[in-house]
């Protein structure tokens, strides 16, 4: 199970975006990263679309969730 609390870039608020993880200290939700590199678009791209992101919050996430498919094995 993954523990988002753990990461301080990201946070949830039931007030914004339905309570959707977001990007801490903006609107983008979390989930608005994946769907975007699933598409084929680069880290680089995904912080030129969504101003307020910065690359050490994508890092945090990207790492963190190379840790748990690591911790799974």
């Amino acid at each position: 199970m993954r523990q988002w609390e753990a990461i301080e870039a990201v946070e949830r608020d039931p007030n914004k975006i339905s309570g959707a993880w977001v990007f801490r200290g903006t609107r983008v939700p979390v989930s608005a990263l994946f769907e975007n590199l699933r598409d084929g678009a680069t880290v680089e791209e995904f912080l030129e679309w969504f101003p307020g992101v910065e690359r050490v919050q994508v890092e945090a996430v990207l790492d963190y969730e190379i840790e748990m498919l690591a911790s799974a094995i």
